[in-house]
């Protein structure tokens, strides 16, 4: 009984010391993932704020050649226009549209959007002459809902021509 007794006492033992162990390697790796988990976020901060540099150089670099580059659009233009002044054919002189700009693609769309919007005067008009201009609207909605609808059909028709078109290709260069 006594035999027994002290082999129950000394697995006990080793049994609390096997613990004590496991939860001293517990403490130990919950240190050791916090120490991690903050050196990750000094690390991501870092790259945030590197990442913030890289961004404001790229757009520092980009606002100074569109600086330059409407700077030597400028002097061209001027010197164009030196240039034309100075020529003189049988003593007419050449006339020349300086004043027509590049337009960018943000003004051509802004052009093309004010040409399609129509202006809508409906303060003098009356009940009735107010549901035919809606119905008129209603229509040309549908008409556009119709055109954009057989667009994107088109699209996706010609998206799967492509792409067999590429597997016939491949397939032939492989043979």
């Amino acid at each position: 009984m006594e035999k027994d007794m002290n082999e129950l006492q000394t697995l006990i033992e080793a049994h609390f010391e096997k613990r004590k162990k496991e939860e001293e390697e517990l403490l130990h790796l919950t240190d050791r993932i916090e120490k991690r988990r903050s050196e990750r976020s000094e690390q991501m901060k870092i790259r945030a704020e590197r990442e913030r540099d890289r961004q404001n150089k790229l757009a520092e670099e980009k606002t100074r050649k569109e600086e330059e580059e409407a700077k030597k659009r400028a002097d061209e233009d001027a010197r164009k226009k030196q240039i034309l002044s100075n020529l003189t054919f049988g003593g007419y002189k050449v006339i020349t549209q300086t004043g027509a700009k590049r337009q960018t693609e943000r003004e051509k769309k802004k052009k093309i959007l004010n040409d399609r919007r129509k202006e809508l005067d409906i303060d003098h008009m009356r009940e009735d002459r107010l549901r035919e201009k809606a119905k008129e609207m209603w229509d040309w909605l549908r008409q556009l809902e119709a055109e954009k609808f057989e667009l994107q059909h088109q699209f996706v028709k010609q998206k799967y021509e492509i792409t067999v078109l590429r597997n016939r290709v491949s397939d032939n260069q492989k043979v």
